[in-house]
């Protein structure tokens, strides 16, 4: 068979099959999914953590300096999410994604932003500062974070297939990422509505601005600057 042949044949059974969907209660692992049109459906809050600038680290610093960056952002950000009870589901360069569940999942996402951007603050760049003090460069990050349906497939061909994440939450998280970096943890109004007080005030004061996502029809978000220590 030619190898356009091929192409069409398994892109017809792609549209053309059809899914097998369940109901899941845990975050899906890579190897509970069938290649074929297989899913599993959950209520998940997802948080993407991103390395902000990384074009102008690298135009500008050594490798060496740049993958020290990225490793220790990467590892302080993967370490929280797992604390938060939230599980890692890809990396992607100078980012991570984590996925909540559970009646808390939304409280315990914005938590583990506002510890990441703790860890960044306090540990990171202090780091940086003592290791390098000729250099003047300081981690800036955003953490976006949403909550929604998601539908969770595998997708790729034998050998090289990875979890798709499909659904607004996925895309929301990843977006808000691209926000200025002065404020480090963004929430959609979803997600600000479902916190607990713990995860909403700090001795009274929210810790949470109300804001307009301007390239998205102007819908509420919720941004911080806070930082909660580990």
């Amino acid at each position: 068979m030619a190898f356009a042949d091929d192409l069409r044949q398994q892109v017809d059974s792609i549209f053309k099959g059809q899914w097998t969907t369940r109901e899941g209660l845990v975050v899906p692992e890579y190897d509970t999914v069938k290649l074929g049109n297989d899913a599993v459906k959950i209520s998940g809050t997802v948080l993407y953590a991103d390395l902000s600038a990384s074009t102008n680290l690298v135009d500008n610093h050594e490798d060496y300096l740049c993958a020290e960056i990225y490793k220790a952002y990467l590892y302080c950000a993967a370490r929280i999410i797992r604390i938060q009870g939230g599980v890692i589901t890809a990396y992607d360069g100078d980012r991570v994604m984590g996925v909540f569940i559970g009646d808390s999942k939304n409280s315990s996402a914005a938590k583990c932003g506002l510890k990441i951007n703790w860890a960044v603050k306090d540990i990171i760049n202090p780091a940086i500062s003592n290791q390098y003090p000729q250099i003047n460069y300081a981690v800036q990050q955003t953490v976006g974070i949403d909550t929604s349906q998601l539908f969770v497939a595998r997708t790729g061909v034998r050998g090289a297939n990875d979890l798709v994440w499909v659904g607004r939450a996925a895309n929301y998280a990843a977006k808000l990422t691209s926000l200025d970096p002065a404020y480090p943890t963004r929430i959609t109004k979803d997600v600000y509505e479902s916190l607990n007080d713990e995860s909403k005030y700090s001795n009274g004061k929210d810790m949470w601005q109300k804001a307009r996502w301007t390239s998205m029809d102007n819908i509420d978000i919720y941004r911080s600057t806070w930082k909660w220590s580990l």
